[in-house]
């Protein structure tokens, strides 16, 4: 036998050998990240990770830590992953910001800066998702931005020293027109203000980014200090003649004419004007020149104007050669017309050669830099990545819009014949890869074209041995297949196309001729039945046998001959219209009947109206009484065929007992005479009891054959009722219910006062004829409808009172807490009455062990501050085997909650429990 135990396993009294507690090893990680992998909540084991975070941990630590916590805690993984693809970008940005700081230094080592390519620099920078506001990038675009602005500014200066010199001759030549002792007095202000000007253009030119300004600007600089320096010379040599001129009397007089008619007046000899006059006077009358007719004068005035209209067009629209030839044609009119136009035009016609001619100098630059990018571009076709190399096609056609664009160039500017040879030795090394491409192209081709012939001549045989065959869906298969196979059968050029269609037309209208015919007479067949649905549907009956034998037809025609889809789609159409219109008329004549609304329907329509506009409203009692009064709606057409059941039942009662007053007959017949007590014989009865109707058979459910009377041998059969139909049909001649009189009113008689076979159930109610389809979905979306509403306004009052008492609760105020009726069946009156006492008295006691039994009760959630009293509390409770349990005792949890002081941590936690405790 096996040794019990003297002690129950149920006893308190503790285990000899308790079982050790579960140790968790802490994890391996947790010394990196200060316990994370340990924390108990995701919310701490986030915090403890953005702390980890903070010290800047190595990418190989991050990386173990997001291997393994990622399987973890996804959440708290989230800031350990955003922080590698922080450093995984940063390196990206590493790798974009040195290739364009190599740039940028390239740039700026040039001896030569563009400054086209120094704002590109920055543009592509930028595109290409450089940091430009961080080191290195950020101070070498403020270096590039200072060395493109020294060099705006050199171009500005240029600009400003070439005015600076026009006004410099400009004061020149007003002081040749004034007096020689003024001109004398301004010569050394001029001549520092002439040394200046050559001591800033030659800072212009000793700049260091002199060889990065525009090409334009150093001619415009030269031209201005050749032309200063001609007048300046000029001017010092004639100014230093008049001085002398004036000391000595026998000195020659100086070139320039004002100064030299003072110097005539001082030495008292006439001016040159005069002696000019005296000597014209003195010399005979010279023959004046003849004038010139104004038909000339306006002829060569509108062959210049046209000419530098030309021009001018050719120059506003940037055309460096047409305007170069422009300014060729407006020179040679000159030459001809240029003696008879006046100064104003003549003024205009020399600014426009002079537009020109800058013009024709940038052009050139400007096309000299696009063919250089063109050359740049050709050279790179073969020099690209690897898996990035350019096909046959592509190639031909970037070569193509590269030689159109060298055209365009071209057009712009004298042609580059240097770069010329460049650009076409690159194109012509990279055609090589269009020439391969164009070998391969011409072989498949030889080869497409091979196939398409040998598909023609297979066309060809097939044809030839399914010519007889009926099998049109078959065919038609194989006709698709060939057509497939024709327009899979590769690419061939235009000219051998062309050659190749009109063979294959011809083989492949020869292979669809029979199935062409048989088409054409199915179609004459599928037209017939059409004709043959349109009377059928026009027939005042439908006839539906007909229908289906026409439409059996139909499909059989359509399995046999094969027709094009969209083709075949419309017959069918035509075909089940008129059949559709008549069941629709069909249809439609039925609804009809079923949509008239009885009296009754229109009762239930109106009542069903009245409980929408209730559930408007939004109030509980008229939503219920708008239902009751649905529901009486409903039940007043049973309660009307319920009282003409009544009545016929009456009539039918009224009728058996006339019946059972009549003299009853003997056993002998109706035809034999009674005898009198005293022997003799009474006069037979002359007018029987007329013969009740007979009740329609009803059949048999169920017989139970244990029970029934003389089935059993030990119980006779009752008297008057014999065991066989015979013995009861002799027993009651006159009747079958003769014998036991009239039946009960009910239907089953006496034994419906025993409640019928199922007891005290109540019988089904009649409940009258159906609904239509209207009042019947009208009534029942109302009643759905209202039952939302009545349960939003539960709610809503639910919520209204669990309010109220939190309020209460925060007031000490007892008399605002709920009624029973509105806090729910749930709370008694002495819930309640505990509640108030506790809200009446002064705050007292601590509220935490109640509010963990209320989560309990409610199967809440706990705060995370509170999960361990939680658990420690279940532990206890564990103990507590004949306490009640926390669902059993949460009214007066409740109550010791609102005894407690208030704070909105206890209230948010008490409004939590009490939404599902106050609804059970």
């Amino acid at each position: 036998m096996f040794p019990f135990f003297s002690r129950s396993k149920m006893s308190d009294a503790p285990e000899v050998n308790p079982a050790p507690a579960k140790t968790h090893e802490p994890h391996p990680l947790d010394a990196l990240t200060g316990g994370a992998f340990s924390a108990a909540t995701s919310g701490e084991r986030a915090s403890r990770i953005r702390d980890w975070l903070a010290t800047q941990p190595e990418h190989e630590q991050l990386q173990e830590v997001f291997k393994e916590l990622s399987g973890r805690d996804k959440g708290a993984a989230r800031a350990v992953r955003e922080r590698l693809d922080e450093i995984r970008r940063a390196k990206g940005q590493e790798v974009i910001a040195a290739e364009w700081a190599e740039k940028a230094q390239v740039l700026l080592a040039a001896p030569k800066l563009n400054i086209a390519d120094a704002l590109a620099w920055q543009r592509d920078a930028a595109k290409a998702g450089a940091p430009l506001s961080r080191e290195p990038l950020s101070v070498l675009k403020v270096q590039v931005a200072d060395r493109v602005k020294v060099i705006e500014d050199l171009q500005h200066r240029v600009q400003v020293q070439r005015e600076a010199a026009v006004l410099l001759a400009q004061r020149i030549e007003v002081l040749s027109t004034k007096s020689w002792r003024d001109a004398q007095a301004a010569l050394e202000l001029l001549r520092a203000d002439v040394a200046r000007w050559q001591e800033q253009a030659q800072e212009l030119t000793g700049d260091a980014s002199w060889a990065s300004v525009e090409a334009r600007f150093p001619p415009l600089l030269d031209a201005s200090r050749t032309q200063l320096l001609v007048v300046w010379e000029a001017f010092q040599p004639a100014l230093a003649q008049a001085v002398a001129a004036a000391e000595d009397v026998n000195a020659p007089l100086p070139p320039v004419p004002v100064w030299a008619d003072e110097l005539r007046t001082a030495r008292g000899l006439p001016t040159e004007a005069a002696a000019a006059a005296a000597a014209a006077a003195a010399k005979p009358a010279r023959v004046a020149k003849p004038k010139v007719a104004p038909e000339v004068i306006e002829k060569a005035a509108h062959s210049v104007r046209e000419a530098l209209a030309v021009l001018e067009k050719e120059t506003a629209e940037g055309h460096g050669k047409a305007s170069a030839g422009a300014a060729a044609a407006l020179r040679a009119v000159l030459k001809v017309h240029g003696k008879h136009i006046d100064s104003a035009l003549e003024q205009q016609v020399h600014t426009a050669l002079v537009a020109a001619g800058e013009l024709e100098g940038w052009q050139r630059w400007s096309a000299d830099q696009v063919r250089e990018d063109l050359v740049a571009k050709a050279e790179a076709l073969l020099n690209r990545p690897e898996g990035q190399a350019l096909g046959g096609r592509k190639m031909q056609e970037t070569l193509r819009n590269l030689r159109e664009q060298w055209k365009q160039a071209d057009q712009g500017g004298a042609p580059n014949h240097s770069l010329w040879k460049k650009f076409d030795e690159a194109c012509n090394a990279a055609h090589k890869v269009v020439e391969a491409w164009l070998d391969k192209i011409r072989t498949e081709a030889a080869e497409h074209k091979a196939q398409r012939l040998a598909l023609i001549e297979e066309v060809k045989a097939w044809a030839q041995e399914h010519a007889n065959s009926g099998d049109w869906k078959a065919i038609n298969r194989a006709l698709h297949q060939f057509g497939d196979r024709w327009r899979e059968g590769g690419h061939v050029g235009e000219k051998l196309f062309a050659e190749l269609q009109p063979l294959w037309k011809q083989a492949i209208s020869m292979a669809a001729a029979p199935l062409e015919a048989a088409q054409k007479e199915s179609l004459a067949r599928r037209h017939a039945m059409i004709d043959e649905a349109m009377a059928l549907g026009a027939a005042p009956t439908l006839r539906i046998d007909a229908v289906k034998a026409l439409q059996q037809r139909w499909q059989a025609e359509a399995q046999t001959v094969p027709l094009d889809r969209k083709h075949e789609q419309k017959l069918w159409d035509a075909f089940r219209k008129p059949i559709d219109e008549a069941f629709n008329r069909k249809s439609a004549d039925r609804e009809r009947a079923v949509t008239e609304l009885s009296a009754r329907d229109r009762v239930v329509l109106e009542a069903s109206k009245a409980l929408e506009a209730a559930n408007a409203s939004g109030d509980a009692q008229q939503i219920r009484a708008a239902m009751q009064a649905l529901e009486a709606a409903l039940r007043g057409q049973a309660q009307a065929a319920e009282a003409v059941a009544t009545a016929q039942k009456d009539a039918q009662a009224h009728s058996e007992a006339q019946a059972g007053a009549l003299p009853v007959a003997t056993e002998g017949g109706a035809g034999e005479s009674a005898e009198t007590p005293d022997g003799g014989e009474v006069a037979e009865v002359a007018t029987p009891a007329p013969a009740a109707p007979k009740p329609a058979a009803r059949p048999v459910v169920a017989v139970r054959g244990d029970d029934r009377p003389g089935m059993k041998k030990d119980a006779p059969a009752a008297a008057g009722r014999g065991a066989r139909p015979g013995d009861r049909r002799d027993g009651r001649p006159g009747d079958r219910d003769g014998a036991r009189g009239p039946r009960g009113d009910g239907r089953m008689g006496d034994r419906a006062d025993r409640g019928g076979r199922f007891g005290e159930r109540p019988a089904f109610e009649d409940r009258g004829p159906r609904l239509g389809d209207t009042a019947f979905r009208a009534q029942r979306e109302a009643m759905e409808h209202a039952q939302l509403a009545l349960k939003k306004l539960a709610a809503q009052a639910h919520g209204e009172a669990l309010t109220q008492l939190l309020t209460a609760w925060e007031k000490r105020d007892a008399a605002l807490v709920p009624g029973t009726q509105d806090l729910g069946s749930g709370v008694t009156a002495s819930v309640r009455s505990a509640w108030t006492q506790a809200l009446t008295a002064a705050p007292k006691g601590d509220a935490a062990e109640a509010l963990l039994r209320l989560e309990m009760a409610a199967e809440a959630p706990t705060p995370a501050e509170h999960i361990a009293a939680r658990r420690m509390l279940q532990l206890q409770l564990l103990t507590r085997r004949n306490d009640p349990a926390p669902a059993q005792t949460w009214g007066q949890d409740v109550a010791r909650v609102l005894a407690s002081s208030s704070d909105a941590g206890n209230a948010r936690r008490l409004q939590n429990v009490l939404k599902t405790l106050l609804r059970k």
